[in-house]
């Protein structure tokens, strides 16, 4: 490891608390500066900071139920896109109503609640079913189980076939390619009479909250998003507490005994199965609440909102945290929504508003050809024309980095306390009488 990475390492503050409000700080800082230097009005920062803070929420909520998987038990799944499937699209067909208007998916008409805990429910008994090869699979063949399930689930809403259905006379269905319904935002009933029309009045909170923030020019969308992203952040810090209190359990220590040597474990009459089991169901039914949290709050969802690549961004973002730490989790999906995935369209947005870089060519062979005669231009807006590309290009330089320097992630430094309350020992007045000295073993 890198003096320099260790250096950084090592000033990073031990309070969780100062370290996520630190990283969240810095990018609201930093995300201001860039937008102050486009030109955009206070409505356009709140915008940028509602768009920064979501993003980051939903990554470190599906970071985290990840890490309860493969940072506390080392079961390496690839399926998390599969099973936010699961989790959303049941949630919606029990929440669509059961006779929809011309075109719509049918459903059950239940309220949401039902619907939010049926999609945990759905998610975490099609992670016992992924589970199952877990108990003789390891490491890479697990992965590619839970990626092929993935696909299949995937696959499987955006076949024709189940576009419309029929179970015990009830219809229902999936939409297929076109996607499906899914319940108005909760939020907007705190603000309007009518939740799924605004245009039919608002509430008296609605009339208070929407007339002072328009005193300080923000609209009703900025509001209405800003206050939904708030209700992520709440889930955020319940994921987070829920995870420490299993990680700091007897349960917990057991999955970390697995990830270390299942057959120690084992050997210690521990039934491995069972836990890796019950360990997959309750990760999954979060990865499904979290899916709903985030796709559900599109209106419409369909098979293309969960591509593997999703997967793939929430491991970058456990990954740049620190597998095994909840903290590194919630930062790293921080880092990862703020540097990665919505840094490049600001920096992209910046370049071409302060420098004429002219067209950009239609094939990079075009780009590179103006190398020769040193002209940087036409290169740089290729790569800036396609954000996606330097989006991965970025992605690919932070992992090589992170593997040559910090396997173990930005907080692999701390050391993982074995037992749920600190194990070190104050010195006692009678151990200074007697000369003593303190000892402390935190390990």
């Amino acid at each position: 490891m890198s003096s320099a990475t260790e250096r950084v390492a090592a000033r990073l503050p031990d309070n969780d608390a100062v370290l996520i409000l630190g990283v969240l700080f810095g990018l609201y800082v930093g995300f201001t500066v860039l937008g102050m230097a486009l030109g955009l009005d206070i409505a356009g920062l709140a915008s940028t900071l509602q768009r920064i803070t979501f993003f980051a929420a939903v990554y470190a909520l599906l970071a985290l139920a990840l890490n309860l998987q493969w940072g506390y038990a080392g079961l390496l799944n690839i399926g998390v896109a599969g099973f936010m499937a699961v989790g959303v699209y049941t949630m919606a067909m029990l929440t669509a109503p059961a006779s929809p208007a011309a075109g719509g998916v049918p459903g059950l008409g239940l309220p949401l609640w039902v619907g939010v805990v049926g999609g945990m429910v759905a998610a975490a008994l099609v992670g016992a079913l992924a589970a199952l090869p877990a108990l003789r699979l390891k490491a890479d063949y697990l992965a590619i189980v839970t990626l092929g399930l993935s696909e299949i689930i995937r696959l499987t809403y955006n076949s024709t076939t189940f576009q419309t259905f029929s179970i015990a006379g009830a219809d229902l269905g999936t939409g297929a390619s076109q996607g499906i319904q899914t319940p108005t935002n909760p939020v907007m009933a705190l603000y309007y009479t009518t939740p799924s029309s605004p245009a039919a009045g608002k509430t008296g909170l609605g009339e208070a909250v929407f007339g002072f923030f328009k005193t300080l020019g923000l609209d009703e969308p900025v509001v209405v998003d800003w206050t939904y992203t708030i209700v992520l952040v709440i889930f955020v810090g319940l994921f987070y507490l829920l995870l420490t209190r299993v990680g700091n359990s007897p349960f917990g220590r057991v999955l970390k005994a697995i990830r270390e040597d299942e057959l120690v474990a084992s050997s210690l009459g521990k039934n491995t199965n069972r836990f890796k089991i019950k360990t997959f169901m309750l990760g999954c039914a979060l990865m499904g609440l979290g899916g709903i949290l985030w796709q559900g709050s599109q209106q419409l969802v369909n098979p293309a909102l969960f591509l593997p690549i999703i997967t793939f961004y929430v491991f970058i973002a456990l990954i740049i945290g620190g597998s095994g730490s909840n903290t590194g989790s919630v930062i790293g999906g921080a880092l990862f929504a703020g540097l990665l995935f919505e840094g490049p369209t600001f920096v992209r947005r910046l370049v071409q508003q302060t420098v004429d870089l002219g067209g950009a060519p239609n094939t990079f062979t075009d780009a590179i050809a103006a190398l020769g005669s040193l002209d940087v231009g036409p290169l740089l807006a290729y790569t800036l024309a396609d954000v996606s590309s330097l989006r991965f290009v970025l992605v690919g330089v932070v992992l090589v980095y992170l593997v040559q320097n910090r396997p173990d992630g930005l907080l692999g430094h701390r050391k993982e306390t074995a037992a749920a309350v600190s194990l070190a020992r104050e010195r006692t007045a009678a151990g200074q009488a007697d000369g003593g000295e303190t000892e402390v073993d935190d390990e």
